[in-house]
């Protein structure tokens, strides 16, 4: 993960409500704020932001997204993790990115 900025924090999936909706997890607030203050400039469209994502052993590329409501950065969490690490809704999980 050479180059790339590390961050670590607790957080807990939630699922965006429609049927088939996305799961998320919402990155705390003072490092969204750092990311935003910092690496802004990275941002694609949207508030895209690429990111490798880390839960437990598994390791994925992704990205995360600015939501301008929730005033955070919001990261998806793919079904084939969710399925491998059996991953519930509210439950405390530990996150690492990179961005």
């Amino acid at each position: 993960m050479t180059g790339k900025i590390k961050y670590s924090f607790s957080t807990k999936m939630w699922k965006h409500a429609p049927t088939g909706g996305w799961y998320f997890v919402s990155l705390p607030k003072a490092i969204s704020k750092e990311i935003r203050e910092n690496l802004k400039w990275q941002e694609e469209g949207w508030g895209r932001m690429k990111a490798i994502a880390q839960y437990e052993e598994h390791t994925w590329e992704t990205a995360i997204w600015f939501d301008t409501k929730a005033d955070t950065y919001l990261l998806p969490i793919k079904a084939e993790i969710r399925k491998k690490s059996n991953l519930e809704i509210n439950t405390s999980i530990q996150m690492n990115i990179w961005i």
